[in-house]
């Protein structure tokens, strides 16, 4: 099975390669234009109740046990998330875990021409480089909302550790931003093609129990939304401040898209860190790329 948010071949699947170039940039051909549709806007042919900010109460008051709170990507919503990353957790053994897929607020977004749409926050411009300055004002006031979100989870009686940040796009850069600010240890953070929103400034702010929490970043090489080179250096600023970060390499001409290789990796990630109780890196699945 495929998930695909944008219309394309499926990349080829390569071995993962440790020796790859630092700050490697996707071939030119595929930058996008000045102006295109939003990121990861897919339809629904379901209809959905209405999604609020907030995680589901009725999700909140289950069973304490895994959670796994998802951070759509500018232009979706939670529920079309949910369609899309609910059934990789279908299995009896991950039965236990609850999965929640808030929605961004709306709002216009000047580098797509004024459209409104979802949002976590501001986008500055489009693609988003290693450089790419945001809002971080507006960044913090998004992390601050996902902290109240993992806050009612503790306190709903789910153990830090069991609770995983996971985002795609912008929802990535939102979920590892929370995830630097937060003062507990959870049990993971995964980024599907996103970047760091926040400066290196922040690496001092980033408190001693948050930088145990282990990452794991998936990055196409040849993103024309999110540049690899973003990828490649969120990554390496998290193994610069002494966190553990898997970044997953595995498709040279993959752009920025979601496939079904990553998600299946995902939920076995997952799973292994519920099944040992997380809290401190366990081996990786495969090599991890050298980042230095």
């Amino acid at each position: 099975m495929e998930v695909q948010f944008r219309v394309g071949p499926r990349p080829a699947r390569v071995d993962e390669r440790p020796g790859l170039p630092a700050l490697l940039p996707p071939p030119p051909s595929v930058h996008p234009p000045a102006h295109h549709p939003p990121p990861f806007r897919v339809s629904s042919p379901q209809r959905h109740e209405k999604e609020s900010s907030a995680i589901d109460r009725r999700e909140s008051m289950a069973p304490p046990g895994g959670h796994v709170l998802w951070l759509h990507g500018s232009g979706q919503t939670g529920e079309e998330s949910r369609a899309q990353v609910a059934p990789y957790f279908s299995s009896p053994e991950l039965a236990s875990v609850r999965l929640s897929f808030p929605t961004a607020p709306t709002a216009p977004i000047p580098c797509y021409g004024g459209e409104v749409i979802t949002a976590w926050f501001s986008i500055p411009e489009v693609p988003i480089t290693a450089k790419t300055a945001r809002d971080e004002k507006e960044v913090l006031k998004a992390v601050e909302r996902v902290h109240e979100m993992l806050d009612r989870e503790v306190a709903a009686g789910t153990s830090p550790s069991n609770i995983f940040v996971c985002g795609l796009s912008q929802g990535g850069a939102l979920a590892i931003a929370s995830v630097l600010l937060y003062p507990k240890t959870l049990g993971g953070c995964v980024v599907f093609s996103g970047s760091l929103p926040l400066s290196k400034s922040f690496a001092e702010k980033v408190p001693s129990e948050a930088r145990k929490t282990p990452v794991l970043w998936f990055h196409g090489m040849a993103d024309g939304v999110v540049l690899f080179e973003a990828g490649h250096a969120g990554c390496a600023f998290l193994q610069e401040i002494g966190m553990h970060c898997e970044f997953k390499v595995a498709y040279p001409t993959l752009g920025h898209t979601l496939v079904d290789e990553e998600l299946q990796y995902f939920r076995r990630w997952i799973k292994d860190r519920l099944s040992q109780g997380t809290g401190v890196p366990v081996p990786s699945l495969s090599d991890k790329m050298d980042l230095q």
